[in-house]
């Protein structure tokens, strides 16, 4: 039996990727700072408790050696480097990264995007090939791309998959973009502004898909970076459809072209005046990969699980990460004072 261990391993990517290799014989070593384990997991799956900065730790839980170490909360150089020391005792490495690490022809990327006319214009869909921003210890972004170039330049001695993710859902998410429709729908708005015409793309990616990305690199060694998206990129117009359906409702949509007209009004965590769209042809030729669920379908855990969190509290205490991501998600005055007609 080969052997998997799994750093982050009760986190959202982490617990469906401790899952994943489970279910496909793999012996799995679940790591977690709290050295907890997921309810999903079969008794064999092995927890225990582990200090991500801590490379010793790290060494300690490998121990006589791994066949696949996979790092879903590997943030830096730092980190690739703690994996590359002990190459001798590992077979190979898979580690998440983010589609924020591309920019695009003018230089713009994620990091840019609260300047004036600093949000990138992707190709859709984007291919590994586009450029990157430059490694760094500045931003989110900067730091992953330093990530993957310390794993990547180092394939003669252990090999890496890295797996760029787009924007993840489902359960056990500290930051769900679906919050901003299901708190909407609980609190009975019954009508919301869309900006962009509604027309926003911004690739989500399952954790159930990024843990098939995983299980299939796992089985398939090598130096590569890869996409990990959902199969589809809906429109944020479809995905306020989408969770109106799951909670079976039905509101009044107002498109408005454009930015926001006003701060506060009609953007989402998905608003974004050009698509970012990853292209997953590579992982379907070099893994195979096919995903193991849509968006609409994995769609009732993810607002089942956010329900749960808010259970009449405050949204800021529930999902602390969201408000600073992006401040106050429900203004409610400054809609009504902006509706047309009120």
């Amino acid at each position: 039996m080969k052997r998997a261990v799994v750093v982050g391993a009760t986190g959202q990517i982490g617990r469906a990727a401790v899952a994943a290799l489970a279910r496909d014989g793999w012996e799995v070593t679940a790591a977690s700072r709290g050295g907890g384990r997921d309810a999903s997991w079969p008794g064999r799956v092995r927890a225990v408790r582990l200090d991500r900065e801590d490379g010793r730790a790290l060494a300690g839980v490998v121990g006589e050696g791994c066949d696949v170490l996979v790092d879903v909360v590997a943030y830096d150089a730092a980190h690739a480097r703690q994996a590359l020391a002990l190459a001798g005792r590992i077979g190979s490495v898979v580690a998440v990264s983010s589609v924020s690490v591309y920019e695009d022809a003018r230089g713009r990327g994620f990091d840019t995007q609260t300047e004036p006319d600093g949000f990138p214009e992707y190709p859709v869909p984007i291919p590994e090939t586009q450029r990157t921003v430059a490694a760094g210890e500045t931003t989110y972004s900067t730091r992953k791309i330093a990530l993957e170039r310390e794993l990547l330049t180092a394939g003669d001695r252990l090999p890496a998959t890295v797996l760029r993710a787009g924007a993840v859902h489902g359960p056990f998410c500290r930051s769900p973009r679906e919050l901003y429709f299901v708190k909407r729908n609980l609190d009975r708005r019954g009508r919301r502004v869309l900006a962009y015409g509604g027309g926003s793309r911004f690739h989500p990616a399952s954790v159930h898909n990024i843990a098939e990305l995983i299980r299939l690199a796992a089985a398939r060694p090598g130096t590569r970076v890869l996409n990990a998206c959902d199969g589809e990129a809906p429109t944020v117009a479809a995905i306020a459809a989408a969770v109106d359906a799951v909670m079976g409702v039905t509101n009044e949509t107002v498109l408005v072209e454009g930015a926001p007209p006003v701060p506060g009004v009609g953007e989402t965590p998905w608003s974004v005046p050009y698509p970012v769209v990853a292209d997953m042809t590579a992982a379907e030729r070099e893994l195979g990969y096919r995903p193991v669920v849509g968006y609409a379908e994995s769609l009732p855990e993810t607002v089942a699980w956010i329900e749960r969190r808010l259970a009449g509290g405050d949204w800021r205490e529930a999902f602390p990460k969201m408000v600073r991501a992006y401040g106050d998600l429900f203004d409610y005055a400054a809609e009504d004072a902006w509706w047309p007609g009120t």
